[in-house]
């Protein structure tokens, strides 16, 4: 039975994908759960044209998201900590004080997205690595410095 996947279906396919399987599967698992629909010549086209929709849809998303990952590149954030002995900062820096500075420049970035590699207990210039799309991933550079009194 051939069938047109609704939404992703683990060791199956995703969504979109013209797939075959067994009748039993299809008629009594996957068609009731809404998880895919049959694939007869009218469906087949309904899906190609939704998948070119999306695809030119997803071209136009990476072009705004590639202007934005120029932007965070030449972006440069200041964090002033509390230090202590040896200028050894209390606590470290998170995502989310990267976000708040970023959200400050301009820049609607969720604290999810953001990494850093390592563990910042000290003052100097560190990079982060915020993920736009799987394939784009700026880094944007910081600076750690000690807070003023």
């Amino acid at each position: 039975m051939k069938l047109i996947l609704v939404q992703d279906v683990a060791n199956l396919g995703v969504k979109g994908d013209v797939v075959t399987v067994k009748d039993g599967y299809g008629r009594n698992f996957l068609i009731p759960r809404s998880m895919a629909i049959i694939a007869n010549k009218s469906n087949i086209a309904h899906n190609e044209e939704i998948l070119r929709q999306s695809a030119r849809k997803r071209e136009g998303n990476r072009k705004a998201t590639l202007e934005l990952a120029e932007q965070l590149k030449s972006v440069k954030l200041t964090i002033a900590v509390k230090t202590g002995e040896d200028d050894r900062i209390f606590g470290t820096v998170t995502t989310q004080q990267i976000a708040d500075l970023l959200q400050d420049k301009g820049f609607n970035v969720d604290r999810k997205r953001i990494s850093i590699n390592e563990d910042i207990k000290s003052l100097g210039e560190f990079a982060a690595t915020v993920t736009l799309m799987p394939d784009i991933k700026p880094e944007v550079t910081f600076w750690v410095v000690k807070a003023e009194d």
